[in-house]
């Protein structure tokens, strides 16, 4: 069943998460529904496609989605595309860096005229009656990557800043302390460098954030989302560790 994130005038944000957790890494998906029409956030990979497309429409009829949304192209979101392509003629929105490369997971033809590029500064995507926001992530982790701003729940989708490991993605984190534990290893090593989390941290802290939620682990609430801001635009990770002996012959 999914996760209820959002519900309201006609707008609802619901999580799936644990679909081919067993033999992969877990991942949360994204389904917004907003006047009739819709859009999949992150739809995973072949492990994860039966179940969520079972589970989506028990929610919302499938073929009536406009837009299937990936942040960045990793097969733990996109890897599924072929199948999506097939049960739906939404567009897939993904960054223009890799337009060019989304087509590999489909076959021959599938994705012709129904790729958007995202502009490096992001855009507005129009859901219904909403637009859903992207906003440049670039380098957290990947050189081309967005986050998913929706004004109209509070919700920022992100992707995988906000990760954490080994927490049930049922809970919902209000306290960051204890949390940081289970974050920490993963974003020092994922993210590619304290200046980019630092300037991240410089554009959202003006949004009225209600949600974090991650493409794995537990979404952020209340005062964990300034918490988690705070922490990470302050974080040293990613090339800011790295030294001669991380670039030496192996033995």
């Amino acid at each position: 069943m999914p996760i209820e994130l959002f519900s309201g005038g006609g707008h609802r944000c619901l999580m799936f998460s644990d679909f081919g957790h067993d033999d992969g890494v877990q991942a949360n998906q994204f389904l917004i529904v907003d006047d009739g029409t819709g859009a999949v956030i992150d739809p995973g990979g072949n492990l994860a496609y039966n179940d969520l497309y079972i589970g989506m429409t028990g929610c919302f009829p499938p073929h009536r989605l406009s837009a299937i949304v990936a942040s960045h192209a990793d097969p733990d979101i996109i890897a599924s595309l072929d199948r999506w392509m097939t049960a739906t003629s939404a567009p897939v929105y993904i960054s223009t860096i890799w337009e060019r490369f989304i087509p590999h997971f489909c076959k021959p033809g599938k994705t012709t005229g129904r790729v958007v590029g995202i502009p490096d500064r992001g855009m507005h995507i129009p859901i219904g009656a909403s637009d859903l926001i992207a906003l440049p992530a670039h380098f957290m982790h990947s050189e081309g990557n967005f986050q998913f701003w929706d004004p109209a729940s509070g919700i920022l989708f992100s992707g995988d800043l906000g990760v954490s490991i080994g927490v049930d993605p049922g809970r919902t984190i209000s306290d960051l302390g204890p949390h940081i534990a289970s974050m920490a290893a993963f974003h020092r090593r994922y993210m590619v460098s304290g200046k980019v989390l630092k300037l991240w941290a410089e554009m959202v802290r003006p949004l009225p954030i209600r949600m974090i939620v991650p493409q794995h682990g537990a979404p952020l609430v209340g005062e964990a989302v300034r918490q988690f801001i705070d922490w990470v635009g302050t974080l040293q990770c990613g090339i800011d560790l790295v030294s001669q002996r991380d670039y030496s012959l192996p033995t």
